[in-house]
C-alpha cells in the first residue's frame, strides 16, 4: 500500500462531514483481527502463534478465518480447505463454532457501547462508531480510538484494528492501514490505529488502488483497467460519461462519488436483520436423507433461537443445497403465521425436501429465514389445532431457552425420534 501523510491538510473534495457547532464528523471502524481464530486461542491458548485454520477440514470445506501464522503461507477466507492444506501442510484445523463466536460478539459490542450508543454493527467482527459527541468526554477520536482497542483487549481479550475518518466509507477503507500484515518473512502487528484527518480525505484516497472500492469487484476492476483507470485519483479525474459507458449509470455514479470521497451515510445502531441464516459444508457429501434431516434440524434450531432472541418471526424459510459437483438448489416457501421454534421451521423444510434428491451427495446445506415480523402471542378458541400445536412449541422453545441461558448452549441438543417424527431437543451427546 502507498505511503500516506495522515497528518497533511490539503483542501477537502469530500462532502461536508461539519456536524452540529462545527465540530467534524468522527467515526471509527472497528474490524476484529482474525476473529474466528481469535476466539478459539480464547478457549485453546495452547494454539498461539502456531498456523490454526478455521472452517472444514484439510480435504474439505472451505477457510472462514486464518490466523496470521497461517496468512505467511497464503492461506486467506474463502479458499478451499484442500488448497489451504496444500499451501500449509502442518496448519491446525478447527471446525467452525458460530454460536461461541456470537457469544464473543456480543461481549465485544458490549464494550463499544461504553463509548457511543452510535454503534452499527457490520458483521459479527466489525462495527461503525461515531464518536463525534464522545470526544467531549474521552479525548480527540484518536484517543477514542485507542480506548476502545484497550477495553476491547482487556475486557474480552481479542485484538482489534480501527480506523478514523469523517464517513464511513474513508474509516473502513483506513482500518486496511491500521491491520497486521502477514508476509513470508515475518508478522507485522501494524499500527492498530490509523487516522484519516478531516480536509486530508482526497490525499489519503486518490492514490489507492482502485479494487479496494466498494463495488469493485473481478470483472468490474478489469473494466476499469481496461479504460486506463487504475488508481481511485483516475476516477475522480476521468469523465462520469466515460464510466457510464463502461459500467452502466448506477454503479459509475458510485464510484464515482467514492473517489471523490462523497459519502454522507450516518451510523445506523441497531440495523434491522434482513435475513438469519445457518449452513455447514459436510466433512463428507451427505446422501442419506435422514442424516440430512438431522443436520437441517440443528440449523433449524440454531436460526429460530436468534430469531428469538431478537424478538421476531420469519414469514419466509429458505432451504440451500450445494451438491458435491457444485450444482445449488435452493427452495423457499412464505407461511403465515410467521414462525420462530426449530419445529415450525423444519416442518416447512421438510416439505421443501420433499422433491429434492440427495442420492447424488450433498456438500453443503442450509437453513435461512427472512421476511421477518412479530411473533404472535395470543390464541383465541377458534384457531386452528396446528396453531395451537405451534404455540405448544413456541413455549417449549422459550423454555429451552432459558435452560441453555443458565447451564450453556451445549446443555440441550437436537435429535430426531425416526424418519416420521422429530423433536427438537434432547440430551447432549459426547
Amino acid at each position: 500500500m502507498p505511503a500516506i501523510n495522515v497528518g497533511s491538510t490539503v483542501t477537502p473534495g469530500s462532502a461536508d462531514h461539519i456536524v452540529g457547532s462545527g465540530v467534524p464528523r468522527r467515526i471509527l471502524h472497528v474490524d476484529m483481527n482474525a476473529f474466528f481464530v481469535a476466539c478459539e486461542l480464547l478457549r485453546r491458548p495452547e494454539l498461539a502463534g502456531q498456523p490454526v485454520v478455521v472452517g472444514g477440514s484439510a480435504q474439505r470445506g472451505v477457510v472462514a478465518a486464518a490466523s496470521y501464522e497461517a496468512r505467511q503461507f497464503g492461506v486467506h477466507s474463502a479458499m478451499a480447505s484442500a488448497q489451504a492444506s496444500r499451501l500449509c501442510p502442518h496448519a491446525i484445523f478447527l471446525d467452525g463454532d458460530h454460536d461461541f463466536y456470537g457469544e464473543i460478539s456480543g461481549k465485544v459490542f458490549e464494550v463499544f457501547r461504553e463509548f457511543t450508543p452510535l454503534v452499527e454493527g457490520l458483521s459479527l467482527d466489525e462495527a461503525f462508531l461515531d464518536v463525534t459527541g464522545a470526544q467531549r468526554i474521552f479525548g480527540d477520536a484518536r484517543h477514542v480510538a485507542v480506548l476502545v482497542r484497550d477495553a476491547v483487549h482487556e475486557q474480552v481479550g481479542l485484538p482489534c484494528s480501527v480506523g478514523i475518518a469523517t464517513s464511513k466509507f474513508i474509516a473502513k477503507l483506513a482500518t486496511e492501514f491500521a491491520k497486521p500484515r502477514a508476509t513470508r518473512d515475518h508478522i507485522d502487528p501494524g499500527p492498530g490505529v490509523f487516522e484519516v484527518l478531516p480536509g486530508n480525505e482526497i490525499a489519503f484516497l486518490h492514490p489507492l488502488a482502485v479494487g479496494m472500492l466498494w463495488g469493485v469487484g473481478p470483472v468490474t476492476l478489469q473494466k476499469l483497467h481496461g479504460i486506463g483507470m487504475k488508481t481511485v485519483g483516475d476516477i475522480a479525474a476521468g469523465e462520469l460519461r466515460v464510466l457510464k459507458l463502461a459500467l452502466g449509470d448506477g454503479l459509475a455514479a458510485h464510484l464515482y462519488d467514492l473517489s471523490n470521497a462523497l459519502d454522507d451515510r450516518d451510523v445506523e445502531p441497531e440495523r434491522e436483520a434482513k435475513s438469519i441464516g445457518s449452513e455447514e459444508t459436510f466433512s463428507d457429501d451427505v446422501s442419506d436423507a435422514l442424516e440430512l434431516r438431522r443436520q437441517l434440524l440443528r440449523m433449524a434450531d440454531n436460526v429460530a433461537r436468534r430469531c428469538r432472541e431478537h424478538g421476531l418471526a420469519a414469514h419466509t424459510v429458505t432451504l440451500k443445497i450445494r451438491y458435491g459437483d457444485f450444482n445449488n438448489l435452493s427452495r423457499a416457501r412464505t407461511v403465515e403465521p410467521p414462525v420462530n421454534t426449530s419445529q415450525a421451521i423444519i416442518a416447512v423444510v421438510d416439505e421443501l425436501l420433499g422433491d429434492v434428491d440427495v442420492s447424488a451427495g450433498v456438500r453443503l446445506a442450509g437453513v435461512s429465514l427472512r421476511n421477518f415480523g412479530q411473533p404472535e402471542s395470543q390464541l383465541s378458541l377458534f384457531d386452528e389445532p396446528a396453531k395451537v400445536a405451534n404455540e405448544d412449541w413456541r413455549v417449549a422453545s422459550e423454555a429451552v431457552d432459558r435452560i441453555r441461558e443458565k447451564f450453556g448452549s451445549d446443555a440441550i441438543g437436537t435429535g430426531v425420534l425416526d424418519e416420521t417424527q422429530s423433536t427438537p431437543w434432547g440430551p447432549r451427546r459426547e
